[in-house]
């Protein structure tokens, strides 16, 4: 989606939001809706990558490292008690580091998909088993480089958002569904019975998927999980290292530390910095514009690169950068994108499981590739700390009454010093 659209939605979501809450703050005499995750562990450093080496390989399925994390992970354990969670980013990092090989090992020893109907879904969905939803479509052969277990070739292109593994007596069965055209399929694949007995520990704590709710606007977000509770908390903006310490730590993340450059001032605002092969901009406010000028590969020359590399790529970079400096907010793979022959794929910031709006509609990290070689990148740095206070919003069932579809838990970055959540529709 285009950064022009995508602020255009987020306004329009707003605008019906607020709609929304106007009736339910007339039928329910209360408030609803204001006005619009501990780190992901990174590894590795960018500076070979950045230069876009001939003969470089793409890396095995082991090297990869996930670029996002589900937002929600629902357990189901086998008496039937459902635990859910994705606001508290500890938990849900404990709970992914119990669970992921199970979905892994799910995904690498699945025989090959068939589409299924939903009420097969739905009702595997309501028996034991693992849940994870992301915040945005992934595509299964990225998402099996980030669980270190392929599928059949015919299923790799698929974008899904949620998979789901229900644990048998004998066998289990994975579950996803198709983001771009909506169909259900499922795959027997080996037992992981053993594995799912350690998933006991987890009782149930009141999450429901919306289908099992039965609130008006629960058929446009079904699969969406509810939870009891009200309170998210504040979060402060903590001040920015000036301009010449966010452009070290560029220069570093980007690959260009050993290399000569020369840096001015243009205005009271602007750094610039010079060197014989790129450029870079740094503003006040940590928003950082790098650009390549040495010229793209030869025909013949440059790197056919998957998309999954690509991501990995554009990981270590947003790590290396942004990453180093985020605070409490985790930085999380947002899209990818082609736009003729050039890639960009996106990042974003994410607090407690809700996402983070900056000031005009910017990328937490934007990484553009073209012939194998990374040729652009912007990089927003922010920095959060938890305040200690907590906004009270509407409990998830009224908020998806009055959403009537899907909505996630936000943070309008736009200037104030201390920011609070609100919940806004969002279209994936």
């Amino acid at each position: 989606m285009s950064s022009g659209k995508r602020t255009v939605e987020w306004i329009k979501s707003v605008l019906i939001v607020i709609l929304a809450s106007s009736a339910l703050l007339l039928a329910w005499q209360t408030g609803f809706f204001h006005n619009a995750f501990a780190a992901i562990p990174f590894f590795g450093n960018v500076a070979e990558l950045m230069r876009g080496a001939a003969g470089t390989t793409e890396p095995s399925v082991a090297s990869l490292k996930e670029a996002a994390r589900p937002l929600s992970i629902v357990v189901t354990n086998w008496e039937n008690g459902r635990f859910g969670v994705k606001y508290d980013t500890d938990a849900r990092n404990e709970v992914y580091e119990r669970t992921s090989s199970i979905i892994g090992e799910a995904l690498g020893s699945a025989t090959a998909p068939s589409e299924i109907n939903e009420n097969e879904w739905r009702s595997a969905l309501s028996g034991p088993g693992v849940f994870f939803e992301y915040i945005t479509p992934v595509r299964l052969s990225v998402l099996n480089g980030w669980l270190g277990a392929p599928m059949p070739e015919t299923a790799q292109d698929i974008m899904l958002r949620r998979v789901f593994i229900a644990f048998g007596d004998e066998r289990s069965r994975l579950y996803y569904q198709d983001h771009e055209n909506s169909l259900f399929y499922g795959a027997d694949t080996a037992s992981a019975a053993g594995k799912a007995q350690e998933l006991d520990i987890y009782g149930a704590n009141g999450a429901a998927f919306a289908f099992e709710t039965g609130i008006a606007g629960s058929e446009n977000a079904p699969y969406k999980l509810i939870l009891p509770g009200s309170e998210h908390p504040d979060v402060r903006v903590a001040a920015l290292e000036s301009a010449e310490e966010l452009l070290e730590i560029a220069i570093a993340a980007f690959g260009h530390a050993n290399e000569s450059y020369t840096t001015y001032y243009s205005g009271a605002d602007t750094l610039y910095c010079i060197g014989t092969q790129f450029n870079f901009r740094v503003f006040s406010d940590g928003r950082i514009l790098y650009r390549r000028t040495d010229g793209l590969p030869s025909e013949g020359e440059g790197q056919e690169l998957s998309e999954s590399e690509m991501i990995e790529r554009a990981r270590v970079i947003a790590a290396d950068s942004i990453g180093a400096a985020s605070g409490v907010a985790e930085i999380m793979f947002e899209s990818f994108q082609r736009l003729g022959d050039s890639y960009s794929v996106f990042f974003g910031y994410y607090i407690t499981g809700g996402c983070v709006y900056l000031h005009e509609d910017r990328p937490g990290a934007s990484v553009t590739f073209n012939s194998g070689m990374v040729t652009e990148i912007e990089v927003n740095f922010r920095s959060y700390a938890f305040t200690g206070e907590y906004t009270r919003l509407f409990p998830e069932r009224q908020a998806l009454a009055a959403a009537g579809g899907e909505f996630v838990l936000c943070y309008s970055d736009t200037g104030a010093e201390i920011l609070q959540p609100f919940w806004v529709n969002y279209w994936f």
